[in-house]
């Protein structure tokens, strides 16, 4: 099993930053990829940023330029750097990790910004 632990969510206003973190633990070897989705209300959960263990990473392209996603293996962590946030990016974001072919999410953060 694998359990995902998300902090760094909170409120903040349009044009601030956020750094939300991820820590994985229990059987944690060969988790790839590691990644934020999130989920706005009355909307689809969306891929944000998956990032594979070389760190190869794939961005969804509105928030490419303001989001960074980076991982440390030796900490079993992942991380998102969100700048230049907008309203739009209010929704709650969810660590995701896959693991022979199994699927983890974390029970989530939520992002508020406001205009």
């Amino acid at each position: 099993q694998v359990q995902l632990v998300e902090s760094g969510g909170g409120l903040v206003q349009a044009g601030g930053s956020l750094r939300l973190s991820c820590a994985a633990s229990g059987t944690i070897f060969s988790l790839n990829p590691m990644g934020w989705y999130r989920q706005a209300p009355g909307k689809q959960r969306e891929l944000v940023a998956v990032i594979t263990t070389p760190g190869i990473t794939n961005i969804l392209d509105s928030v490419k330029g303001r989001f960074a996603i980076s991982r440390d293996n030796g900490k079993n962590t992942v991380y998102l750097q969100m700048n230049s946030l907008k309203p739009e990016d209010t929704a709650v974001y969810y660590c995701y990790a896959r693991r022979t072919r199994v699927d983890y999410w974390g029970q989530g953060t939520q992002v508020t910004v406001s205009s």
